[in-house]
């Protein structure tokens, strides 16, 4: 796997990056050039950034396996062995014991296949994002070497694994040339039904564009409107609906993805959710335990609310589920 730049050790809680001096014009600056003053460094990534799309989520090509620290194909035969039955006692136990209407709600989702079933789904999103990205390229008239990409960021900038958060686009200046510039990939993927909505608080419109933390707030009540009148989040939603009504992608009559994929993840890392949920579909002013987001059936309804917020929203006016 190629290295990254900014990389995490899980087991110190820590994130770290490899960088060198920056570049001057064309050229390798100097140590002069690039201490800017006491306190700064100019520098540049000499390895990779990993990119995660801001709002979708998609079907896992592989996943570190239950019990072990392996990254194991979705592919191979063990992942259909643990999911038709990922309670089972064999497995490693849960950090903390599952709510059983919980339980009872994954256990109807899964089938014997479900390994395969996700294997499948997550190989269709991947082929489609490497044909949007081809098409870019060759639309700007670019090599692999010479394509750039536009990314927006959001309240997080990257993640514990030292990926980007954003939104990502090909870089194209001027928004008519070579051809009127197209959906970012978040959204192509979305309305090509092969990724699931994820809408986490508060790194999509309209959170995202709010002038503080404090003023991202949703408004107690106000869930449904405010997601209804914000164009982005409104036309997003859409998206979801009419694949589901179209069977596209993950919505396919034949073979639905059976899982969603933070649910895999979940399940595979034997972990407790700890987002909180605001329901978009309802102008109510609770938040929803994290184990009932299921209660909410359609995934582009569900606001997810990371833990270390829920104070903040309650200070606002928000009820927390008993």
């Amino acid at each position: 796997m190629p290295r990254n730049t900014i990389q995490s050790l899980d087991a110190t809680n820590t994130t770290f990056a490899s960088v060198a001096l920056g570049m001057r014009g064309d050229r390798q600056g100097t140590v002069n050039e690039q201490v800017h003053d006491g306190d700064t460094i100019v520098s540049r990534a000499v390895d990779n950034f990993g990119i995660r799309f801001l709002g979708i989520d998609t079907a896992e090509v592989s996943f570190s396996f239950p019990g072990t620290k392996r990254f194991v194909s979705l592919k191979d035969p063990q992942w259909n062995d643990f999911l038709q039955a990922p309670f089972d006692a064999r497995w490693p136990a849960f950090e903390d014991e599952l709510d059983p209407q919980l339980v009872a709600a994954l256990k109807a989702k899964v089938q014997p296949d479900c390994g395969s079933n996700h294997a499948l789904h997550a190989e269709r999103a991947t082929q489609f994002l490497r044909e949007q990205v081809q098409h870019d390229l060759r639309e700007m008239g670019h090599t692999t070497e010479t394509f750039r990409m536009y990314l927006v960021f959001a309240h997080e900038v990257m993640d514990g694994y030292g990926r980007f958060l954003a939104y990502a686009n090909r870089d194209q200046p001027d928004r008519n040339k070579p051809t009127p510039r197209p959906l970012t990939y978040n959204e192509r993927m979305l309305q090509s039904g092969l990724a699931l909505p994820y809408f986490i608080w508060p790194n999509i419109n309209p959170f995202r564009k709010a002038t503080s933390i404090m003023a991202a707030v949703v408004p107690p009540g106000g869930a449904k409107t405010l997601a209804d009148q914000d164009s982005a989040l409104s036309r997003a939603r859409q998206w979801v609906k009419s694949a589901r009504s179209r069977h596209l992608g993950v919505f396919d009559a034949m073979q639905p993805l059976q899982l969603e994929p933070f649910e895999l993840r979940f399940l595979a890392r034997r972990e407790s959710l700890r987002r909180w949920v605001i329901d978009l579909g309802r102008n109510d002013d609770v938040l929803l335990r994290p184990e009932n987001y299921h209660t909410i059936p359609w995934p582009e309804e569900r606001l997810y609310i990371p833990e270390e917020y829920v104070p903040l929203f309650v200070s606002k006016g928000w009820k927390t589920q008993d």
